[in-house]
């Protein structure tokens, strides 16, 4: 582990599971076109998933945050951030979570504490929308997402054109955070294998129905080149 300052995780409570906040942050933003990893690329000031972790440390409830990077990534050494780093970055979403959970439980998280994953690109995603998840969750058998009901007719496509519109009443679209029990969530990214984008998918293959908790539209993933822009005026608007 590294960064820089070091946090020092408390002794657990087993009356009283902790929550803690895990960033995957070792992807490389390809179908951003960006100049480097995406997550570091400057929006409003300053790189993008410092907003994200801005939005994290305004969650009074939380115990700390894990970054998962890949390895090699020098980032957190220049920029002080107050999170646990972890270079321990896999080739896939679910191989970063999976190993950052490991790393939070060498840390000494419990089974039993919740972990709320969010996307590093997500970084328009307030303390606010995370709380109401917490709250939504909290005492939830199994956990949830942020997620926004589908605003925008559903098209199936077939060799380039509308093969049939499909009904959007109960389709939604998956956000993070994702909150799961450590422990469970260790469990189901194991058995799902590498291949599911979400921990959420992951949970569902085991049989499980996660909360679904509604979220915000501004609350995307910034993922191609046109939306750093609308990221920005985002930003810019909530300073104004």
């Amino acid at each position: 582990m590294n960064g820089s300052p070091p946090q020092t995780l408390s002794a657990p409570n087993p009356q009283a599971p902790r929550l803690w906040a895990l960033v995957p942050c070792a992807g490389n933003g390809s179908r951003a076109r960006a100049d480097g990893p995406k997550q570091y690329t400057p929006v409003a000031g300053q790189p993008m998933v410092l907003h994200t972790l801005a939005a994290l440390r305004g969650v009074h409830r939380l115990a700390g945050t894990l970054v998962v990077v890949s390895a090699g990534d020098t980032f957190f050494e220049s920029h002080d951030a107050t999170v646990l780093v972890a270079a321990c970055g896999g080739s896939t979403r679910a191989k970063t979570v999976f190993n950052g959970l490991n790393a939070l439980r060498a840390q000494g998280s419990q089974a039993d504490d919740w972990v709320l994953v969010h996307d590093a690109a997500r970084c328009l995603v307030t303390a606010a929308q995370i709380d109401a998840l917490i709250d939504a969750c909290v005492d939830d058998p199994v956990g949830g997402l942020l997620a926004l009901k589908l605003p925008d007719t559903l098209k199936q496509e077939q060799d380039g054109r509308v093969a049939q519109t499909v009904d959007r009443s109960d389709k939604w679209l998956a956000q993070t955070p994702q909150m799961f029990r450590i422990g469970a969530l260790q469990q189901a990214l194991e058995a799902a294998g590498d291949a599911v984008t979400d921990e959420s998918s992951a949970m569902e293959f085991l049989g499980l129905q996660p909360r679904l908790v509604e979220g915000s539209a501004q609350n995307f993933k910034v993922t191609y080149p046109q939306d750093f822009a609308l990221a920005e005026a985002v930003l810019a608007a909530r300073k104004a």
